[in-house]
């Protein structure tokens, strides 16, 4: 079998696991979506190095929810410095200047993702967070967060801090395929993982506001006709709370 369908065969065994155990966690997850935007309330997300790509994947989508607010903080992205945000990501005191940047509020929903859980940016916004009683959703790779020590001064990992935790199923490392018996490894899931798992939740929300009698806000393609005439009333609607709008 040629690697690229090797990793192919992965991604689709990890697929298989988190339909199989994490079905529960992510109807959860679906229902407290649904439940805050039909109260006036906003979802936000965040994560840290790749995991910010998640906080986009939900973002300003065809087919997305408009009322997400993505926590995207230059420096702990890739793009200025990659290692510097590696850096950063393990700075106490950063959590509470995100939570006080980005208007999260009691009511709100956020989605924090971190395939180790082990780092103190995320793990302090998500506490924060909880703590002012917004409803956190954890999305993290069990295998890896058990697999080593927490950087956190408390000790505790990210999943300890959720109220919803959405496993991943991914290997300790992310890579996936291995050569050399191990000694060489490469191609990582928790991306294309997480954003099925963060897709098929926003499909779950969906289905519950229509169930509940409430019409979804949700982004068109602005690539068929009539897509940019919706999303221009989303946009003139969220402008000023949206910071990345």
């Amino acid at each position: 079998m040629s690697a690229v369908n090797l990793y192919f065969d992965k991604l689709t065994e990890i697929m298989a696991e988190v339909v199989s155990t994490q079905s529960e966690a992510m109807d959860s997850a679906a229902e407290a979506v649904a439940k805050a935007l039909e109260s006036g309330n906003r979802i936000h997300a965040f994560g840290t190095g790749h995991s910010h790509i998640l906080a986009e994947e939900i973002f300003y989508r065809a087919g997305g929810l408009v009322n997400i607010n993505p926590i995207l903080d230059p420096p702990l992205m890739l793009h200025e410095s990659a290692s510097k945000s590696t850096e950063l990501e393990r700075e106490l005191g950063y959590g509470q200047r995100l939570f006080d940047s980005y208007s999260l509020k009691s009511g709100d929903v956020l989605f924090v993702f971190s395939n180790s859980g082990r780092n103190g940016v995320s793990i302090d916004l998500a506490e924060i967070a909880r703590s002012n009683g917004l409803t956190v959703i954890v999305i993290t790779n069990m295998r890896h967060t058990m697999s080593g020590a927490s950087r956190h001064p408390s000790g505790k990992r990210l999943y300890e801090m959720g109220d919803i935790v959405i496993d991943n199923c991914g290997c300790i490392g992310d890579a996936a395929v291995e050569f050399d018996g191990g000694r060489i490894k490469t191609s990582p899931t928790s991306t294309a993982v997480g954003a099925a798992i963060l897709n098929a939740i926003e499909a779950g929300a969906v289905e519950n506001m229509l169930a509940d009698g409430f019409e979804p806000e949700l982004f068109c393609s602005s690539n068929v006709d009539g897509g940019d005439e919706i999303n221009a009333a989303f946009i003139e609607k969220y402008r000023g709370e949206i910071k990345a709008l």
